[in-house]
């Protein structure tokens, strides 16, 4: 009685909720999985890089509800089918003024080069560029368009790169905040702005080391698409900042415009008739099938990693984090499934838990060992936790620009209680057993044992660490102690310290993993990231049991104007036919 009467609860509470605000949801989710835009005989793609952009689309279907987002992945699958597609004629891109990621400029240049290659023209749009970030990558990207075109005087302020970094001991030490910390090793600079008021040696080096070495690749890559020698190049634009008609008179660019006439430029070029289409309306169209055969499976892993499964958060966001649950057992069935032959894991991790680490891992080892290679794709970052996951796999794909190494840890605490005493607020402590027990509390620093202790520990998971590195890459222990010490290196570093495969994207990846199977052809993509069901972000969302929640799913049906109802139809059919039904009559619209 008990239970039902939470559960009637429940969903009252979810009808109330529903009524309120809860269809609008529903006719969002609907209308973005039903009914994609027809494409036009000749269309000319649009795609817009100023909104916020992941490397990976959320799973969460309710992720990015009321807000505009794509995703890297998205964006290059999209230009990969639309390059054999006939009605897609040719491409529009609308350029940040600021900076991109590094790797995932790259990864779209890259997507870039290969729509062209179909004999498909790209025009690049700026309305500025400013010193805003990683600002090279994205003067790097619209250099690998046809044309690159910027607004009539409009800045281009491509100069170099800059990193700014907040030191706050001077800060911690005038209120009496002591950060009690070890790193293994030097450069394992993730907390130095808590322990020191200026860069160290170390810190110095690693960051101007990376740095210079992602706007070496900008340079060089801008330069061989625009047929400029480099060190040309980078004393144009290290003599700016200009405005864009003195920028298109040096040869930066190749036309000042409007946006406007931009895209009838592009027009013209696909040839009468053409039409403009987003290319979020032409990703959501009908997917080209692929005869069944050798599949390779895709894993996706974005953000932190994180012991656990994905849980209760806020379902309009994208989680933000790699759970280390989820991620094996996604491994788990791919080696189940007979027709999957290899795996590629596409992994941007700047890190986190050692231990959810070490499970991925243990995933990959099996996967490996049931004749199953495994390739990981790296995106922005593959660095520190996000290495440890790939350093035994069968081969390491990354992009010159990608962040990876790292290989080294930190712990420890920011002890608080001096500071909140000046204030009158005490902190006090009583435990039973090893004072270990207490090691951790905020209100004062390490004892001499337990800094002893906890550096021990730490030394042993470094250890650990660097015989992961060791056994995965084939290098001796010592040349791995000689580049780790949490030394963050670029992509096109790493591959020469032999800690990364191959350079390049994620289709470079698949053609990895198909030579490593053995596959000949074609194979076929079966992604296995485990989704977040509608329901279950509802649930999430509105804080009910799983009955509640599939009960007020079921109300939705039920009290929801027509218009929705006859959308969630065409939703459910779309879903259907992604799903490989190909036998599908048309559904009476209400």
């Amino acid at each position: 009685m008990k239970q039902f009467l939470i559960t009637a609860a429940g969903v009252f509470a979810g009808l109330i909720l529903f009524l309120v605000g809860v269809p609008v949801v529903l006719v969002a989710i609907a209308a973005s999985a039903a009914g994609p835009e027809p494409v036009p005989a000749k269309a000319v793609l649009e795609l817009d890089l100023r909104d916020p952009l992941t490397d990976q689309s959320p799973q969460n279907p309710l992720a990015g509800f009321g807000q505009r987002s794509r995703s890297v992945m998205g964006i290059v699958e999209t230009l990969h089918r639309a390059e054999s597609d006939d009605r897609v004629k040719g491409l529009l891109i609308r350029l940040p003024d600021g900076g991109i990621a590094p790797a995932a400029a790259d990864e779209l240049r890259q997507a870039i080069h290969r729509f062209r290659a179909a004999g498909k023209p790209v025009i690049a749009h700026s309305q500025g560029l400013y010193p805003s970030g990683m600002v090279t990558a994205t003067y790097m990207l619209g250099a690998a368009a046809n044309e690159l075109w910027m607004q009539p005087a409009s800045s281009f302020q491509v100069t170099g790169l800059a990193s700014e970094d907040v030191f706050l001991k001077r800060f911690f030490d005038k209120f009496g905040v002591k950060a009690d910390f070890e790193q293994r090793a030097e450069f394992k600079n993730a907390v130095n702005g808590y322990l020191y008021d200026d860069y160290t040696p170390a810190h110095r080096q690693a960051q101007l080391s990376w740095m210079g070495s992602v706007y070496a690749s900008n340079l060089t890559a801008a330069a061989t698409d625009r047929r400029l020698a480099p060190a040309d190049l980078r004393r144009t634009i290290e003599a700016g900042p200009y405005l864009s008609e003195r920028a298109m008179q040096l040869r930066l660019i190749d036309r000042i415009g409007q946006v406007r006439e931009a895209e009838q430029a592009i027009l013209h070029k696909a040839g009468a008739g053409s039409e403009t289409l987003d290319i979020d309306d032409y990703g959501r169209g009908r997917r080209r099938a692929v005869a069944a055969g050798p599949t390779i499976a895709v894993i996706e892993a974005e953000g932190p990693i994180v012991t656990g499964k994905e849980g209760a958060r806020n379902p309009f966001t994208g989680g933000g984090n790699i759970y280390s649950d989820d991620v094996s057992e996604a491994f788990y069935d791919a080696i189940k499934a007979k027709d999957v032959k290899a795996i590629v894991l596409r992994l941007s991790s700047p890190g986190g838990s050692d231990t959810a680490s070490e499970q991925i891992l243990a995933a990959i080892r099996a996967a490996k060992a049931a004749g199953k290679p495994v390739v990981i794709s790296m995106g922005t970052y593959g660095a520190s936790g996000g290495y440890w996951v790939a350093s035994q796999a069968s081969s390491i794909v990354a992009q010159p620009t990608t962040l990876t190494g790292s290989i080294g840890v930190f712990g420890g605490k920011l002890a608080v209680g001096p500071a909140l005493a000046r204030y009158g607020v005490d902190i006090r402590e009583l435990g039973v057993g090893s004072s270990y027990a207490g090691a951790f509390g905020t209100g004062r620093e390490f004892s001499p044992q337990e800094r002893a202790a906890f550096a021990g520990w730490m030394d042993q998971i470094y250890a650990n660490f660097l015989t992961r590195v060791a056994e995965g890459r084939n290098l001796p222990l010592a040349r791995v102690q000689e580049i780790a010490r949490g030394h963050v290196w670029t992509g096109a570093q790493a591959r020469e310290l032999g800690l990364v495969d191959q350079l390049g994207g994620f289709y470079d990846a698949i053609d990895r993993a198909k030579a490593l199977a053995g596959i000949t052809g074609e194979p076929r993509i079966k992604r296995m990231t485990p989704p977040t069901s509608s329901v279950e972000a509802l649930q999430k969302l509105l804080g009910l049991e799983a009955a509640s929640a599939r009960t007020l799913a079921a109300a939705a049906w039920v009290f929801s104007d027509p218009r929705a109802e006859a959308l969630i139809d065409q939703a459910a059919q779309a879903r259907l036919r992604e799903g490989g039904a190909m036998v599908l009559a048309p559904q009476r619209v209400h």
